[in-house]
C-alpha cells in the first residue's frame, strides 16, 4: 500500500533523532523499583491469555501465572501494573482509538501513530490494542487497514519486541456497520481479538431475551474469519465475564421465553441494548439472593440463565450471563480449532474479596481459562 509507505518511511526519518530522544527520557524515570522491569517484554509468539484492566483495584488478585497480555482500557494507567505485570513476564499494551472523520488524512494518522508511540515509550508499554467498533463503509475501509499497518510498522521499528493487535466484532460479516477489511487488518497487525460477546446487538427475530455469547453464533462467526484466509493461530477467541438482565414485558412460565422492550440499534428495531450489563460478581450475587427459578440452562446456546421477580416494582427479569461452564465449551472449541488463545472482558468483573466463597468463585473463573491455555 503506497501510502501507507510512504508514512511509515516518514516517520522512520523522524524517528532517527525523536526516537532516540524519547528513548534517553524514558531510561532515567522507571517508576519500578527494580529499573529492568521498564524494559519491553520480547517474548516470541505464544499462547495468548488476554485481558482487559478497566481501571480496578485488585488487578494484583488476577491470575497472572496464566496471563500474557494484559490491555490498559480507555484512559487509565497504572504504572505499578506495568512494573507487576513485567515482573510476571507479561506484556502491558495501551488501547488505540481513532476517529472515524480523520481516517483519510495522512497527516492525522501519521501524527495520531507518533503521539500513541511515544506514550507507550513513556509508559514502558509493550504495543497497543486497537478497539475501533464505528460503522464504516466498505469503500472507506481501505483507510483503516493503512492506519493498522502504519501503527505496527511504527511500533515494530520504535519499540522491537512490542506487539500491536485488533479488536474485531464477533462475525466479520458487517456486523453493526463495520465493513471492515478483516484480512487486510489481520495482514497488518500481530493477531486479532475477537469480541465474542454483545452478540445480540442486533436482534433479527423475535425481541426475545438470550445468550450474550451464543456458543452456536460465536463458532458460526469464528469460522467466518478462517474462511477469510486468516490464519487460526492469528486469532484470540474473546469471552464475556458479564451478562445482560432484562426487564420482560412477559414472560412464559412454560417456556422462559422473556419478550423484551423494543430498543432499535442501528436499523434494527431491537438489541441487548433493551439490557442492562452486569458484571459476574453482580450476577452471582442475584443469583443467590433474587432467583426464583434457580440457575437454569439453555443446551443450544451452551448459556445458563435465571428469572427473578424485582421486590419493589414487580417486574419480571432475566439474566442471561456465563460461568465456567459455558466458558469451558467455548475454551475447549478455540484448542480444538488450534486458535492463539483466548480472554476476556473483563478481568475487573470478578470478586476479589477475601472470603471463602468469592475467593472460590474467583478461582473457578481463573482455572476454567487456565485448563486450556496456559503461556
Amino acid at each position: 500500500m503506497a501510502t501507507s509507505f510512504r508514512v511509515v518511511l516518514v516517520f522512520a526519518v523522524v524517528c532517527q533523532g525523536w526516537c532516540l530522544d524519547v528513548f534517553s527520557r524514558s531510561n532515567g524515570d522507571c517508576p519500578c523499583e527494580d529499573p529492568a522491569l521498564c524494559n519491553v517484554i520480547k517474548t516470541p509468539p505464544r499462547k495468548e491469555l488476554f485481558a482487559f484492566w478497566v481501571g480496578g483495584t485488585h488487578w494484583k488478585e488476577y491470575d497472572w501465572s496464566k496471563l500474557t497480555t494484559v490491555v490498559m482500557f480507555g484512559s487509565h494507567y497504572e504504572a505499578d501494573l506495568m512494573c507487576y505485570a513485567h515482573s510476571k513476564g507479561v506484556r502491558v499494551t495501551l488501547l488505540g482509538e481513532f476517529p472515524a472523520a480523520n481516517l483519510t488524512s495522512v497527516a492525522d494518522r501519521s501524527a495520531w501513530v507518533m503521539q500513541q508511540v511515544d506514550r507507550a515509550i513513556q509508559g514502558h508499554m509493550d504495543g497497543i490494542n486497537f478497539d475501533i467498533e464505528y460503522p464504516l463503509d466498505a469503500s472507506k475501509a481501505k483507510y483503516l487497514t493503512a492506519l493498522v499497518d502504519e501503527t505496527t510498522k511504527a511500533f515494530h521499528l520504535s519499540i522491537p519486541g512490542s506487539q500491536v493487535t485488533f479488536d474485531v466484532a464477533w462475525s466479520p460479516n458487517c456486523i453493526d456497520g463495520r465493513c471492515y477489511d478483516y484480512k487486510g487488518i489481520a495482514d497488518s497487525c500481530d493477531f486479532l481479538f475477537v469480541m465474542s460477546y454483545d452478540e445480540q446487538s442486533q436482534i433479527f427475530g423475535p425481541c426475545i431475551a438470550m445468550a450474550n455469547s451464543p456458543y452456536n453464533k460465536t463458532a458460526g462467526g469464528v469460522e467466518s474469519y478462517l474462511k477469510l484466509g486468516i490464519p487460526a493461530d492469528q486469532l484470540v477467541l474473546g469471552v464475556p465475564w458479564y451478562g445482560y438482565n432484562y426487564n420482560c414485558t412477559s414472560l412464559s412460565t412454560k417456556t422462559n421465553v422473556c419478550h423484551i422492550p423494543h430498543v432499535p440499534f442501528r436499523g434494527v428495531n431491537c438489541s441487548d441494548a433493551a439490557g442492562k450489563q452486569v458484571s459476574y460478581q453482580g450476577i452471582i450475587q442475584l443469583l443467590m439472593q433474587n432467583s426464583t427459578s434457580g440457575r437454569l440452562y439453555n443446551t443450544t446456546y451452551q448459556a445458563p440463565y435465571f428469572n427473578y421477580v424485582d421486590a419493589t416494582t414487580g417486574d419480571h427479569h432475566q439474566v442471561w450471563y456465563d460461568n465456567p461452564q459455558s466458558l469451558t465449551t467455548r475454551y475447549k472449541y478455540a484448542q480444538k480449532m488450534k486458535l492463539r488463545g483466548v480472554g476476556m472482558w473483563n478481568a475487573d468483573t470478578l470478586d476479589y474479596r477475601d472470603n471463602p466463597t468469592s475467593k472460590k468463585l474467583t478461582k473457578e473463573m481463573w482455572d476454567a481459562i487456565g485448563k486450556f491455555f496456559l503461556p
